[in-house]
C-alpha cells in the first residue's frame, strides 16, 4: 500500500513538471514516505481514450489513490489548463476517488500569466473528486532546470515549495493519526 501517491499529468518523457515531481518523491522518501509516481504516459492510451475505467490498470490506479494518505497531482500548462491526457484519466477514475485526502496540486508554466490556471482549473476537477486542495504550487519553466537532481534552481521557490510539502506532510500525519485515534 502507497502512502503518498504523485501523479504525474505530463505526457511528455522529461518534462519539467515530472522532474519536479520526481523530487517532491524524493524528499517525501526523506520523510519515510512511500511512494508511488504514476505517470499519465506510463497509462496504455486505448484505457484512457476508451474510458475502460474497468480494465486492471485502471482499476489498479484507483486502488493505490483510495489506499494512500495524501496525493500530489501535477501538469504542466496547456492552453490555459492542465493536460487533456490528465483529464481524460481523471474523467474515468470514481467520483470519489480522492474523498478524504489531502491534494497537493502543482503546475508548471512558460509565464506568470498561466498562474491561475491551478486555480480555475486543476483544482476544481480535484474538488469534484472530493480532494481536500492545498494551496497549490505554480512553478516557471525558467525557475526549472530538469536536468538536476533538484530541478528548482530559484531558491525562493524552492523554499516555497520546501514549505508547502511540508505542510501537506503535516496534514497527511494529522489525519493518519486522528483514524488512529478514532
Amino acid at each position: 500500500m502507497s502512502e503518498i501517491v504523485v501523479l504525474s499529468g505530463s505526457p511528455s518523457e522529461f518534462s519539467r513538471s515530472e522532474q519536479v515531481l520526481k523530487y517532491l518523491g524524493t524528499l517525501l522518501k526523506q520523510e519515510y514516505f512511500s511512494v508511488t509516481h504514476i505517470s499519465i504516459k506510463d497509462v496504455p492510451a486505448e484505457e484512457v481514450f476508451q474510458g475502460k475505467f474497468d480494465s486492471p490498470t485502471i482499476q489498479d490506479i484507483t486502488a493505490l489513490i483510495q489506499n494512500a494518505k495524501g496525493v500530489i497531482v501535477g501538469s504542466p500548462v496547456y492552453k490555459g489548463a492542465y493536460s487533456g491526457v490528465l483529464k481524460a484519466l481523471l474523467d474515468i477514475l470514481p467520483q470519489d476517488v480522492l474523498k478524504h485526502k489531502p491534494v497537493l496540486p502543482l503546475m508548471t508554466g512558460g509565464s506568470p500569466s498561466h498562474l491561475l490556471a491551478i486555480e480555475y482549473a486543476l483544482k476544481p476537477v480535484l474538488a469534484t473528486l472530493k480532494g481536500h486542495n492545498l494551496k497549490g504550487l505554480y512553478l516557471l519553466d525558467s525557475q526549472i532546470d530538469k536536468l538536476q537532481e533538484n530541478p528548482i534552481i530559484d531558491t525562493d521557490i524552492l523554499q516555497r515549495t520546501k514549505k508547502q510539502l511540508q505542510y501537506f506532510i503535516e496534514i497527511v500525519n494529522r489525519q493518519a493519526s486522528a483514524v488512529f485515534f478514532t
